[in-house]
């Protein structure tokens, strides 16, 4: 190894040429001492090249990052493994480094020392780096009608944008904000949130889930008309957030599973009540309740016989129906006369 007193010297020399203000991203001039090259992009992770040219004149050289020497000549003075000795002759001195990381970008000089004085040729090393979400929102449950803020941030150079969207269902709910605001929340607007953080060099994609809760709603009850002895099922369909439970009621007395020869299924937002072997007692009105932590919701039926015609809304009109057809047998005659 050289004289460690020369080097500390020459590096010295090349440090005060860099506090002089060498500019960055522009030529320096062929017939300067100080040259300054074009700034060399590299994304992180990936390795850096830092070349130098020499000539016949060159006595010493070296190349140094802010106030420490990295290379002075063979001689390796850089304790980081990632730093390597590539080419070092009359034309050229190379060192590279690998992975790079942050922590390397900067102001990089190549000092050299001729015969008659030292020159310094200067590069600005600009690190890259992909986007990396580093703080999202967790995935929350809400009551319908809240006011919800879901928050995305991410780390990168140059800085990432970052774009909220709900992906399922697909709807037109966007923003391009750090912070996606949903004032009064509804069922609609329940569903897995993608955040995507975008630089000039990569994505990163993240999601949140926001589960909605509502009271129950039941679909409009459908009266079912069956024959004594046969099966017969009332259908009850409830749409709620948590899963709503349901009771089932004969006029006002409720049912329970086995009672009188009825059973009762239920799924996540269905519930079937059965009979096996229809009866005269039977018949008649009930009711379906479908209950949740945040309310409840009920729906009729008529379970009825062959002899009773359904009208529009429901209701039997067998009565209606006997009395129209007596009249027109009564006055069936006269209307033939004419």
């Amino acid at each position: 190894m050289k004289n460690p007193v020369y080097w500390a010297v020459l590096g010295g020399m090349a440090i005060l040429l860099m506090e002089q203000g060498l500019p960055v991203r522009s030529q320096g001039d062929s017939q300067s001492d100080n040259k300054v090259m074009d700034n060399i992009t590299v994304r992180q992770g990936e390795t850096v090249f830092l070349r130098c040219a020499q000539g016949d004149v060159v006595t010493h050289t070296a190349w140094l990052n802010r106030s420490s020497i990295l290379y002075a000549g063979e001689d390796k003075w850089s304790v980081d493994p990632r730093v390597s000795l590539v080419t070092l002759n009359q034309e050229e001195f190379t060192i590279k480094i690998e992975n790079v990381d942050m922590t390397d970008e900067g102001q990089y000089v190549c000092a050299v020392q001729t015969s008659s004085r030292p020159r310094t040729t200067s590069v600005h090393v600009l690190v890259q780096v992909p986007p990396k979400i580093i703080n999202l929102s967790r995935d929350i449950v809400v009551n319908e009608g809240s006011n919800v803020t879901l928050m995305c941030q991410a780390s990168g150079k140059p800085e990432p944008s970052i774009t909220w969207k709900l992906i399922s269902p697909s709807a037109d709910l966007a923003s391009d904000d750090e912070y996606l605001e949903i004032p009064s929340i509804t069922r609609q607007r329940a569903g897995t949130y993608e955040c995507t953080a975008v630089n000039d060099i990569d994505a990163d994609v993240q999601t949140v889930d926001i589960t909605v809760n509502y009271a129950p709603t039941v679909s409009e009850g459908r009266d079912v008309g069956v024959t004594l002895g046969q099966r017969g099922e009332l259908e009850c369909e409830a749409d709620a957030v948590p899963v709503a439970d349901f009771e089932w009621y004969k006029d006002d007395r409720r049912i329970f599973n086995g009672f009188e020869g009825m059973e009762f299924v239920n799924t996540a937002s269905l519930s079937r009540l059965m009979f096996f072997n229809v009866s005269e007692g039977d018949y008649g009105n009930y009711t379906c309740v479908a209950i949740n932590k945040l309310g409840s919701s009920n729906t009729s039926f008529l379970l009825y016989g062959p002899r009773a015609v359904q009208d529009g809304s429901g209701g039997a009109m067998g009565v209606r129906s006997h009395t129209c057809l007596l009249l027109l047998l009564v006055f069936l005659p006269f209307l033939l006369r004419f």
